[in-house]
């Protein structure tokens, strides 16, 4: 008799997540961290990195949903869109669906994730080769540094904020995002969770850096079910628009968007955020 194959994620140092896995489909050493890729009896097929939970094929739509929609809802007139990180195809699956978007450039910095994940994760990575999909095998910080105005929205859909992703959550990094975008530019980032203490400073300092560099800087969040705490915060930031204030129900509607989580009832409650993550945004105790 086999013994049972079972992945665990760190949550923190008190705290793991376990799912019962099937068989371990990859596990590469590339170039830049360690990639594995299992199947999984309750989340289907999962990616990690380094050893911690990337996605999952139960609940990755929530995640890039989240991601992609939030500001194609608010924006008017999308047409160049800068994905940074995103190798497994998930945030460019969602983009492809709006026909306004003329360019999406993915910038990852590690190929072999976008390879393993074509092969392997079709169901994030199947819009990878749509004609208006560039893709960018580049370090994120270096490729932006050199665009000035070039974008309507830079998604930033990268890893937690340690190894390769650090400098992705850095006050510089957001400045030059800043420049990279429109004069009525959007940036969306993931912003961890706010639950656990090891992650709260992230949060906090993820969320100043931006409000240093956008005049409109503000947090919203979903629920997903196998990331830490299942609480989880993404960052919006503008040169003009208001996340509620300009969000055009509308006309996002009559688009007719195929999604399983988001729609825009659900996109103003994701805004009306916690007490508890109010005062640890505004440097409160927790």
């Amino acid at each position: 008799m086999q013994p049972e194959l079972w992945y665990t994620d760190e949550h923190t140092n008190d705290v793991r997540f376990s799912m019962k896995a099937t068989v371990q489909i990859v596990s590469k050493k590339s170039a830049v961290q360690q990639i594995d890729i299992l199947d999984t009896k309750a989340y289907g097929r999962v990616l990690v990195l380094d050893g911690g939970l990337m996605i999952t094929e139960k609940d990755e739509f929530i995640y890039h949903e989240m991601l992609a929609h939030v500001p194609m809802a608010v924006h008017p007139h999308v047409r160049n869109v800068l994905v940074i990180g995103g190798g497994d195809g998930g945030t460019v699956r969602e983009l492809v669906k709006y026909r306004e978007i003329e360019s999406i450039d993915l910038v990852e910095a590690d190929k072999d994730v976008v390879l393993l994940s074509k092969k392997y994760l079709p169901f994030t990575s199947c819009k990878l080769r749509d004609k208006r999909v560039g893709v960018w095998f580049e370090d994120g910080l270096r490729y932006v540094r050199g665009k000035k105005a070039e974008y309507d929205l830079i998604i930033v859909d990268s890893p937690d904020p340690y190894g390769p992703a650090e400098g992705l959550f850095t006050r510089a990094f957001y400045g030059t995002c800043f420049k990279a975008l429109r004069d009525d530019g959007i940036l969306i980032n993931q912003h961890e969770s706010p639950f656990y203490a090891a992650h709260q400073k992230s949060v906090k300092d993820a969320h100043s850096h931006i409000a240093v560099e956008f005049p409109m800087s503000t947090v919203y969040q979903c629920h997903i079910p196998s990331y830490p705490s299942g609480h989880w915060l993404f960052g919006f930031a503008s040169k003009k628009y208001h996340p509620i204030r300009d969000l055009n129900e509308d006309r996002w509607n009559r688009l007719r968007i195929a999604t399983r989580y988001y729609n825009t009832a659900l996109h103003r409650g994701a805004f009306a955020l916690p007490n508890y993550v109010k005062e640890l945004l505004s440097g409160g105790a927790t």
